[in-house]
């Protein structure tokens, strides 16, 4: 017999798993820095390494009992976990992860050994008590998103408590978040569903610079960690993760498509009273509207011609930066089609995209709907009208 399998992760899970693999694949990465003074990586590291059932490990020629939650290790062992110069520096980590009651360690054999126990290890980990021998580089352990936002929230994030914070906060195909089913999206849980986010919030999220911001995640994009998709203008930009499929489910990694993704969002368009603006290389005489010489819809709903032009050109611009090259093209040609079950305040139309100088076209479904205007002191009537524009891909 048959089935189809769906895997969905729940947004308010308040844990996320995490494999040791993918924590030693980082720890090795040497071009991923960890100067920082945020320690969301030192802590998830130890994590890392702690025991889930008592086993020994002989160092020396001693052999010690290490129970759920614990661990032991030399100095020099911890100094290369946490990539410091000197051995005082990780003992440092250590004691400031104590003093926040993160962990609780001791030193043994006057100072040769450490050994550590997670403190709430037990809390979001089945403690399993009977011996066995634990393989530190397999399987996997839950680490709580209340710990993440409380050690971000420290100091200056490094690259690598970056990657571990989009790392935890990805969401896959839930119906929940917006553009979850394109792909594993970076979500931070800020109840609205949508994973748009910007460099300002990301700068103040972790920390740091919005040019940082910028440089680290197109550092992170070009090592192949994440497909970073920014919409034009101040609408932002929305993370996927790569290897992240592979890594959590074990299944192929999906190849995320930066058409498919900017026709999944939602993406508000203001129409302002002046002319059209100078960032747009799409003129009138490209595009062909069918339907009404008046308006493209009936009455409430109706979208004047002057302003439906501004929305294709608008669809151009985001179109353009996300890849198609034809809406770069003085020979492009737009036709919009309005569909005849338009309803209510929801106006449908097609957008046919095609090139004089090739075969090539593009079908899009477009889909309008009004937007009542921010409700602020003084604000005139004839304000010009707010748009909501969604794009679905039909074919090609």
């Amino acid at each position: 017999m048959d089935y189809q399998l769906e895997i969905k992760q729940i947004v308010d899970y308040p844990r996320c798993r995490i494999y040791r693999e993918f924590i030693r694949t980082l720890m090795e990465d040497r071009n991923i820095r960890t100067n920082g003074s945020s320690y969301l990586f030192y802590y998830m590291t130890l994590c890392s390494y702690a025991n889930f059932r008592s086993s020994y490990r002989r160092l020396e020629g001693i052999s010690y009992l290490v129970a759920p939650g614990e661990w032991i290790c030399t100095p020099v062992e911890l100094a290369e976990w946490f990539r410091t110069k000197f051995q005082h520096q990780a003992i440092a980590i250590l004691d400031y992860l104590q003093e926040q009651h993160y962990i609780s360690y001791s030193r043994l054999g006057r100072g040769e050994l450490i050994k550590f126990t997670i403190n709430d290890w037990k809390q979001h980990n089945t403690a399993l008590d009977y011996n066995y021998p634990c393989l530190k580089d397999v399987g996997f352990f839950f680490f709580p998103v209340a710990s993440v936002h409380e050690l971000i929230s420290v100091g200056k994030c490094s690259e690598m408590d970056i990657v571990l914070d989009l790392w935890v906060h990805a969401i896959y195909n839930d119906e929940q978040v917006q553009g979850s089913e394109v792909g594993p999206v970076v979500y931070f849980r800020n109840c609205t569903g949508n994973p748009m986010t910007n460099f300002s919030d990301l700068a103040l999220r972790w920390g740091i610079s919005r040019a940082t911001v910028s440089r680290v995640l197109k550092k992170l994009q070009q090592k192949e960690y994440l497909s970073l998709v920014s919409f034009t203008g101040h609408h932002g930009s929305v993370i996927y993760l790569r290897s992240y499929l592979s890594t959590m489910f074990n299944i192929s990694d999906v190849m995320i498509d930066k058409e498919e993704v900017s026709m999944t969002f939602k993406v508000p368009i203001h129409l302002a009273e002046s002319s059209d603006s100078d960032e747009t290389t799409v003129k009138d005489e490209q595009i062909t509207v069918i339907g009404d010489p008046d308006s493209v819809s009936a009455p409430p709903d109706s979208v004047s011609k002057s302003d439906i032009r501004k929305i294709v050109k608008k669809v151009a611009q985001i179109l353009a930066a996300q890849g198609l090259p034809c809406c770069e093209c003085v020979n492009t040609r737009y036709k919009l089609y309005p569909l005849s079950d338009c309803e209510d305040s929801n106006l449908k139309f097609t957008l046919v995209i095609s090139c004089s100088d090739s075969r090539l076209c593009y079908e899009f479904e477009l889909m309008l709907t009004q937007m009542e205007p921010p409700e602020t002191a003084g604000r005139l009537a004839s304000n010009p009208p707010y748009y909501d524009e969604t794009a679905k891909k039909e074919g090609r």
